[in-house]
């Protein structure tokens, strides 16, 4: 060793050889560099005797939906009527009592959406719809006009209260921003009056904007303002929204200013006090979670958290995050995957794969130390249920990496692990996409690999190439060389009935014999569900994936379908020119291996 090189190792070592430990003063970070003199700290609240950090949720807030409003106005191709109306029918089944359905005076599309869900009857009688309006008059004539008829509206109307828009946008004092809101309210009342008859129970919702860059003492002024036009009373509720229009501090100055509104308004009982997060600092969840221990009694937010900017707080992981630790959140998040792609479809944005509680990934763990601690979790808990003699669904949740059973929200224990280059048995996907041009689905590649992964668990040795393509046959893919199952396609063909519905016929061998099978739904895979049910199967569509297998007028296209089959959650395969046979042998595939 040369004198340089001695120089350095002693430097980086004490007298007996062990290596110099890092500390906090080795580890030094540098200027970035950045422009941060342009930026201000947020304000702290002088609230010294807080009490909401030793607050626990222990019941659900309730919850309004704006999708179909802040979420759909966000959206680079606004929905289509008949998007909208697949989402307010999703969020009515999943349990939202309160929906804000749009903003009417904006234009005809929302106006006429909120006259059709009216008028054909789709709002459920414990269901509440809100609109929104500026502070003016002509807009709030025609918001008002929207709900005639309608049984449970609330009109939401809001202006701007911050510094920044009182002075840059409005160039009005802190009185002429009060007053709007004041004759606002008062012109809601007015037109609700002359406008609305005894069959709508209608409410009112005010929001002082930018409620998180507002002085509390004016967002204060102007809410009792507000209260003292609309005069909340026993059976007389008004909701006063703060949002975080942008949000500015961190969740513990947000819960901060929740906890002096709520002690400072008067009136309080009569209030519902309603948080409205968006997430530009990426904490839009805690900070709705802060308030509600805070004292506020109602989350606004999207699916997902769709929304403007960075989004809306997302109402599927604050609902799950209760679930998660014991508190119905009073809406039924069971069947997660349907949820996911319907908001798919109605906002034409996919949601991530690591998003919580639903993402494609989520459930799923490539590390083998953490599928070996999954593994042993699964084992645990099935010991312990059999020990107390309960079944596990009765014990509490208790399995490494899962902080919830996939099960309750509709995903398979298959797709908890993923074989990978990580876990030693790689490659099944790529060996299929690259010689047989099958590019799976996440979630399938899960099921396909378990099915790889207990081959050589069983039989040991390697797995090459051709035996995964030999078992992927063998699994999904049944030829008149290969015959099983309980159907067995022969003919089909596919039509448009008078309705406009679709309808199938087709030509089948059921159980040995040969049938006929007809059925009609929205789709050809629908009609051809309803078709299966005369020969006693139940088939419920969970997920699909389709994509051609070449190029050319001659190629073939492969589709995926994961079904729920009875009690079981299958995915089939079906490869054909043409993309609905292929479909439909799909079908069969995921049938016939529920039976197999």
């Amino acid at each position: 060793m040369n004198s340089s090189a001695a120089s350095a190792s002693s430097a980086s070592s004490d007298s007996v050889g062990r290596p110099t430990p890092v500390t906090a003063a080795t580890v030094q970070q540098k200027p970035s560099g950045m422009p941060v003199h342009k930026y201000g700290p947020y304000e702290a609240v002088a609230i010294p005797d807080r009490t909401w950090p030793d607050k626990r949720i222990t019941q659900a807030p309730r919850w309004l939906s704006t999708d179909l409003r802040d979420g759909n106005q966000a959206l680079i191709d606004p929905m289509s009527p008949a998007r909208k109306r697949a989402m307010f029918d999703l969020l009515v089944s999943m349990g939202y009592k309160e929906i804000e359905v749009g903003f009417p005076a904006s234009g005809q599309t929302d106006f006429d959406f909120v006259r059709s869900i009216i008028e054909e009857g789709a709002i459920p009688d414990d269901v509440t719809i809100s609109v929104l309006t500026q502070a003016r008059e002509e807009l709030i004539e025609r918001t008002v006009e929207s709900l005639k008829g309608a049984r449970n509206a609330t009109v939401h109307l809001y202006n701007a209260t911050a510094p920044v828009f009182r002075e840059v946008v409005f160039r009005g004092t802190r009185e002429q921003v009060r007053q709007i809101a004041v004759d606002g309210t008062r012109l809601v009342v007015e037109y609700a009056e002359k406008l609305l008859d005894d069959r709508t129970c209608f409410g009112y919702q005010y929001s002082p904007e930018i409620f998180t860059d507002t002085e509390l003492d004016f967002a204060l002024e102007v809410c009792e303002s507000v209260m003292d036009v609309w005069q909340p009373e026993d059976g007389r509720e008004i909701i006063l929204n703060l949002p975080a229009t942008v949000e500015r501090s961190t969740p513990s100055t947000h819960a901060d200013r929740f906890e002096w509104m709520s002690r400072n308004l008067t009136r309080r009982e009569h209030v519902c006090l309603s948080v409205h997060p968006h997430n530009d600092r990426g904490t839009a969840v805690a900070a709705a979670e802060l308030a509600i221990m805070a004292g506020a009694d109602r989350i606004e937010g999207c699916l997902f958290g769709q929304g403007e900017r960075t989004g809306n707080v997302d109402l599927v992981t604050l609902g799950m995050n209760l679930f998660s630790q014991g508190v119905d959140p009073q809406i039924d998040f069971s069947k997660i995957d349907e949820v996911k792609r319907t908001a798919e479809y109605c906002n034409q944005m996919e949601v991530h794969s690591r998003h919580p509680y639903v993402g494609d990934l989520v459930y799923t763990s490539f590390s083998g130390s953490h599928q070996d601690a999954i593994k042993k979790g699964f084992e645990a808990m099935e010991v312990r249920a059999e020990r107390e003699g309960k079944t596990v669904d009765e014990l509490e949740w208790a399995v490494p990496y899962l902080p919830i059973d996939p099960k309750d929200v509709g995903r398979s224990y298959e797709a908890v692990i993923r074989v990978n280059s990580q876990s030693g048995k790689g490659g099944i996907a790529y060996v299929l996409k690259g010689e047989h041009s099958l590019d799976l689905p996440r979630r399938m590649q899960v099921e396909f690999s378990k099915i790889i992964q207990e081959r050589t668990d069983s039989e040991g040795g390697e797995v090459t190439p051709a035996d995964i393509w030999q078992i992927f046959q063998h699994e999904y893919l049944p030829t008149p060389d290969n015959p099983w199952g309980r159907v067995a396609l022969r003919a089909g063909q596919t039509s448009t009935t008078v309705d406009g519905q679709d309808a199938v016929t087709v030509e089948a061998t059921v159980d040995g014999e040969d049938v006929v099978l007809e059925g009609t739904g929205n789709g050809p895979l629908a009609a051809f569900f309803d078709a299966l049910q005369a020969v006693d199967v139940d088939v419920r569509l969970l997920d699909y994936v389709e994509h051609t297998m070449s190029e050319g007028a001659g190629a073939e296209a492969a589709a995926y379908i994961e079904c729920a089959v009875g009690d079981k959650v299958l995915w089939g395969v079906g490869i054909d020119a043409n993309i609905v046979r292929a479909s439909i042998k799909a079908v069969v595939s995921a049938v016939n291996r529920a039976t197999r």
